[in-house]
């Protein structure tokens, strides 16, 4: 059994894929394999992000309970 890539392997996986991109000195044949494997690359990582941002975006009331955190534009940072 195969670990599954972290967000930050994937996230240089990507870089590397643009990098070699930008460069446009792979063939065309692989350029689009390349561009594919980002494309799927970038979809994975947009919704790990998103998840993220929702687990955050919850806090735990005093019972235990999950709740919508808002922020109070009159808090301090």
């Amino acid at each position: 059994m195969t670990d599954k890539p972290t967000f930050e392997e994937n996230l240089n996986e990507l870089e590397e894929i643009v990098q070699k991109l930008e460069l446009g000195d792979i063939p065309l044949e692989k350029s689009l394999e390349k561009f594919q494997r980002g494309m799927k690359l970038s979809k994975e990582l947009q919704a790990k992000l998103e998840s993220a941002e929702k687990t955050l975006t919850k806090v735990m009331d005093q019972n235990g309970n999950e709740e919508k955190f808002e922020r109070d534009d009159n808090d301090e940072e």
